[in-house]
């Protein structure tokens, strides 16, 4: 059934709206400064009857909405862009691209860490704060804490003498130089803890210190150097002290987690004995059968359980075979609880319908699992399938049973394919070494072998890679590291710089 839309539900709020179509699918998703005010201009007659063919046909396509209230612009501008990446709506063709805001990285395992700026955060177990929307003021908030605490802003952090002469931060005495001893590695760690306060937002000692320097200098009549500091002030709170710096993925508008009020309507409507206070779902992620995993997301009255989250590559099963991967991956995790003794789910959901519900069934008979409840969610209409009955359970779309099995469902397929996109990108990544003459297939597995990754490959040097490998001379080390894009190593040869992408520009 098609939900009216109500002014009177929507607050004069900054927030995110979410529009779905007839199936569940995310279409749109905008911001505003004022929910109420955006959202009723969709449903106003006069605008339908006059808005290009575009607006007209996603209006049309309104079945569902939903919105989430932040307390500024800035979180709104934040979490419009985290769901439209993720969820990739039809109708929000002029926001998919690649652009991400800006984070502040840093690299604990350096001997002086130091604060750099990245748009993609990575499984590289360094610290990562953000993201910002202000990209200019991040970048001159940076610069100033760089300063004020003394920290370094080379790229490495052992520069050569050379480095060290050239080094202008030194002279003007806005590093605390600890390249040359100056200072030792537990005084420069005590500098990093300071600035690492300011990023977990306690600012206010920094805000009272800039404004007895705006007043001294105005006091002095120097009123540039007051302007100065206060554009570092106004930086500094846009960046910190104004916006949520949210580290965590943000729930989907519409899709807060019921709780247990969820949980008892799921009780009821599928006639359970007992509260489906525990609750696992399961998905399949394949293209064509290549890379084929498997999720598991869980709920604990009616909340996400993240730390009962797994996942799995499936082995047993060749080509494009949803209902054999379900079956797998069932028997392995039930099996597994089975060995250790270990409490089952109160639920078992599947995301499928009939066929994915049997393969289900038919791996817990296979291991005498207990008996369970067992259900599956077929997402083109939201119907329930249970065990025995050939007519699906169909709920109102506002239930909050459904609500908070299509949030688990969501959850599951998210995770699954996050984890299959994983694998993809380090299949492509891996690949860039078959593209590598005289690196074959025996070469390639002993360099990811001893290197554990491209990415580890590319923290190496020349000497390093020939030493790793018998065959490979420094010449070829070279080769490989050019091809497959090391930032950190540039090598002079012959009146020639090899850039990243191994072409060569003459001087």
């Amino acid at each position: 059934m098609k939900k009216e839309f109500s002014p009177s539900l929507v607050p004069h709020r900054s927030g995110v709206y979410v529009y779905r179509n007839r199936f569940g699918e995310v279409i749109y998703v905008g911001k505003a400064a004022d929910l109420r005010r955006r959202m009723s201009s969709y449903f106003q007659p006069s605008r339908r009857e006059k808005a290009d063919p575009k607006l007209r046909s996603l209006i049309n396509a309104i079945y569902d909405w939903s919105f989430e209230v932040v307390r500024t612009p800035e979180e709104a501008l934040i979490l419009e862009s985290r769901l439209i990446k993720e969820y990739a709506p039809y109708y929000n063709i002029l926001m998919r691209d690649d652009k991400r805001y800006l984070m502040l990285k840093l690299d604990m395992s350096e001997k002086f860490p130091t604060l750099r700026t990245t748009r993609v955060k990575k499984d590289d177990n360094c610290r990562y704060f953000g993201p910002f929307p202000h990209g200019g003021a991040l970048k001159s908030t940076l610069e100033y804490l760089l300063c004020r605490f003394k920290l370094r802003a080379c790229r490495s952090d052992s520069p050569g003498e050379e480095e060290r002469k050239r080094c202008m931060k030194r002279f003007v005495k806005d590093c605390c130089a600890p390249c040359t001893g100056k200072v030792s590695e537990a005084e420069y760690r005590a500098n990093l803890d300071a600035a690492l306060a300011v990023l977990e937002g306690d600012i206010s000692g920094l805000r009272e210190e800039l404004k007895a320097k705006m007043a001294a200098e105005s006091a002095a009549q120097r009123f540039e150097k007051a302007a100065a500091w206060r554009d570092v002030l106004s930086n500094l709170e846009t960046v910190f002290g104004r916006v949520n710096r949210s580290f965590e993925r943000p729930e989907l508008p519409g899709g807060n987690p019921p709780g247990m009020s969820g949980v008892k309507s799921l009780q009821e409507a599928l006639a359970l004995a007992h509260p489906p206070r525990r609750i696992i779902c399961f998905d399949i992620s394949n293209i064509g059968g290549k890379l084929a995993v498997a999720s598991m997301v869980a709920m604990r009255d009616g909340k996400p359980d993240r730390d009962e989250y797994r996942r799995f590559r499936i082995r047993t099963v060749e080509g494009s075979n949803d209902f054999a991967m379900m079956k797998e991956v069932i028997k392995r995790r039930f099996l597994r609880l089975m060995e250790e003794k270990r409490p089952f789910p109160d639920l078992l959901m599947v995301d499928g319908g009939k066929g994915q519900l049997s393969s289900a069934i038919d791996a817990l008979v296979e291991i005498n699992a207990p008996p369970l409840p067992v259900i599956g969610l077929a997402k083109k209409n939201e119907e329930i399938f249970t065990p025995g009955d050939s007519e699906p359970l169909v709920l109102s779309r506002h239930d909050g049973a459904l609500k908070m099995l299509q949030l688990l469902r969501d959850e599951s397929h998210r995770f699954a394919i996050s984890y299959h996109r994983e694998l993809r990108n380090k299949r492509l990544t891996e690949s860039l070494l078959d593209e590598i003459p005289g690196v074959g297939e025996a070469r390639k597995k002993a360099l990811l072998k001893h290197f554990g990754s491209v990415r580890g490959l590319r923290k190496a040097t020349p000497e390093e890679v020939a030493e790793a490998v018998p065959g490979i001379g420094i010449t070829l080390a070279e080769s490989i590291l050019r091809k497959i894009g090391k930032k950190e190593w540039q090598k002079e040869q012959k009146g020639a710089i090899f850039p990243e992408n191994g072409s060569a520009v003459v001087k």
